[in-house]
């Protein structure tokens, strides 16, 4: 479940880690290297977490009344780094388990404490979840399996809070190192836009249900039925064909790791944002009133 953010990443820290590396001769990308080994030797399940509250989105990190509002480090020792701040929206975070910290911003040279990449298990000490409720959630502990949705798999979000969380020195990935923060965001953002593809393998299975209940109905070969149909495929393919553009459109990095187009990957986004919900009407109106009143 949910590995797409950790998936992403993962493919930008690659490059993104080589370059520090190359300007500041520190050796990120080694540390980063041996993580990515235990991750896929133990298949762990990693959560990306880069976006912060933010606060007053007018000021950077810096210039934040309440500095914790942008995750920072806040001390240091021989062994590691200590941070606090939060992580907002983080989708599957809590059934991940390791969570990759990054910054959401560009940063200046006066936000280096923000400039922070470093890996933590799930479960550290400091960690607090601030769990996010979804309509319908307590049906899965409930007798009877209608309308309860992916009950054992399903996806939540968290607000994560972060209090003087220790990193090693071996899982840290950036350090300061401020004027990396944009192109690591840029590349994350490229990767999990494009990412964003997955919402076809739902639109399938919603196009499937759909045309199941048009059968039951029996009304599969009514005109406005299938067009319908034709529709919702049309829409659903054309999220499919921006993502597999983008990354069939990929440009290799120094590191050796390619990224996808990111003008494709933004389409992809911007497909996402709307199509999705078209689907859903489209749906809704083949299916019929039952599917709102169903008796549970």
């Amino acid at each position: 479940f949910q590995r797409c953010v950790g998936m992403d990443a993962l493919n930008s820290l690659h490059s993104t880690t080589f370059e520090i590396d190359e300007k500041h001769g520190t050796d990120y990308h080694k540390r980063f290297l041996e993580f990515v080994k235990m991750v896929q030797k133990e298949n762990l399940v990693i959560g990306g977490a880069m976006t912060d509250p933010k606060g007053d989105r007018s000021k950077g990190p810096a210039d934040q009344d309440d500095p914790d509002l942008f995750t920072r480090i806040v001390d240091k020792d021989e062994k590691g780094i200590y941070v606090s701040g939060a992580k907002a929206h983080q989708t599957g975070c809590i059934n991940s388990h390791w969570i990759i910290l990054m910054p959401t911003v560009r940063l200046t040279e006066n936000d280096k404490d923000w400039a922070i990449v470093g890996a933590i298990p799930a479960d550290a000490k400091g960690v607090t979840y601030i769990y996010g409720r979804q309509s319908c959630d307590t049906r899965s502990m409930e007798e009877g399996d209608i309308d309860d949705g992916n009950a054992k798999y399903g996806g939540q979000e968290a607000l994560i809070i972060l209090d003087r969380v220790f990193i090693p020195w071996d899982k840290v990935f950036m350090n300061g190192e401020y004027e990396f923060a944009s192109m690591l965001i840029e590349r994350f953002t490229c990767y999990h836009r494009r990412s964003y593809v997955c919402k076809t393998g739902l639109g399938d299975v919603l196009i499937g249900a759909a045309a199941t209940i048009a059968d039951y109905n029996g009304v599969p070969k009514v005109s406005h039925i299938k067009d319908k149909i034709i529709e919702m495929t049309h829409l659903n393919e054309t999220i499919f064909a921006a993502g597999i553009a983008s990354s069939h459109q990929g440009q290799k990095m120094k590191s050796g790791v390619y990224l996808n187009d990111d003008m494709l990957a933004q389409v992809c986004k911007h497909n996402v944002t709307r199509f999705p919900y078209e689907i859903s009407r489209l749906a809704q109106d083949i299916a019929g009133g039952l599917v709102v009143t169903l008796p549970s």
